[in-house]
């Protein structure tokens, strides 16, 4: 099973860089990761909405140029469904007993996704509805699949 990130933005302040490296260093003897990291689109000051919207949705080509149309998208998106951890490792489990092996997990950058990737996600999950940055929401998608895969193998995972 492979789980590739499709990000954008890097992430800046290195205990946060610490903390997904833990995560990243716990998920790799139950699956292959892969992060491809682009470059947020440049933004004006006071940008109006159809700025803010083309730059989302030139973002977002960015992240889909990775994906073929029978790839499983699950894009991070403040509109998307609340999941707990057990909805989302039972989620996973279906998928896995359906036959995908290889997740795309999508998150756009500070202003959010463009209408382009809304509509490609497989499925789309809200981490909460406090705000994150897009860079502490990729922090809380490691720890919570993490906690799904150990959920899925009948293992604990409060450690």
């Amino acid at each position: 099973m492979k789980f590739s990130f499709l990000v954008i933005g890097k992430i800046k302040e290195s205990w946060m860089r610490a903390g997904i490296g833990e995560y990243e260093k716990r998920l790799k003897p139950m699956v292959k990761i892969e992060t491809v990291e682009h470059e947020e689109e440049k933004m004006p000051e006071n940008p109006s909405p159809a700025t803010k919207e083309k730059r989302m949705e030139k973002e977002g080509e960015k992240l889909l140029k990775s994906v073929a149309d029978s790839d499983c998208v699950v894009l991070l998106d403040t509109e998307g469904t609340p999941f707990s951890s057990e909805e989302l490792a039972g989620w996973l489990q279906d998928k896995m007993v359906q036959g995908t092996s290889h997740f795309y997990f999508m998150i756009g950058g500070p202003y959010g996704n463009g209408t382009n990737i809304k509509k490609r996600a497989d499925l789309k999950i809200s981490i909460g509805a406090m705000t994150f940055t897009h860079q502490m929401a990729r922090l809380i998608l490691f720890e919570q699949l993490y906690r799904a895969m150990k959920i899925n193998r009948h293992e604990p995972y409060h450690l």
